[in-house]
């Protein structure tokens, strides 16, 4: 078994196991891998599991910080039927939305659920049709990838 070099680390206060399968329900290719109590230091845990085939950790002990924009997770969506089901799952029981795409989940942890292709159409060379994406997904909370396609195609923007 390879050691992941490089793995995303969330600390909850309490919830980190509920956390875990909560995401573990939301996404394809996803569960919880294991549950480690820390005896020596109370009630810790340390909870090992995979979004989309991604390791994390995550660890339940007297959160000293709360999560912020700081730090998000990105979710790139072929579709917007796919944008639709990762961004109402994640809202389930408590989230919140944003602007331009984020959103925060009971938990707290922020969230980016956004067309795979938003990247590329606001590096376009042609700033106009980058400025008219950026324009338009400015306006928006959930993207509408019809919309955002739209602008990008548009002439008259």
């Amino acid at each position: 078994m390879t050691i992941q070099k490089i793995t995303p680390f969330l600390w909850y206060s309490e919830e980190a196991e509920e956390a875990a399968a909560f995401y573990a329900g939301v996404f394809p290719d996803s569960r919880v891998v294991r549950v480690t109590g820390v005896p020596s230091a109370g009630s810790t845990k340390v909870v090992e599991f995979v979004l989309f085939g991604q390791p994390f950790i995550a660890m339940s002990s007297g959160r000293p910080d709360p999560f912020n924009h700081a730090v998000s997770l990105m979710v790139n969506c072929d579709g917007q039927e796919e944008l639709d089901r990762y961004w109402n799952g994640l809202l389930e029981h408590g989230g919140s939305p944003d602007a331009c795409g984020w959103l925060k989940d009971r938990f707290g942890v922020s969230w980016q659920i956004v067309p795979a292709d938003l990247i590329a159409m606001m590096a376009d060379p042609d700033q106009a049709k980058a400025g008219r994406v950026a324009g338009a997904m400015m306006k928006m909370v959930k993207f509408d990838i019809a919309a955002l396609k739209a602008a990008y195609s548009s002439a008259t923007g």
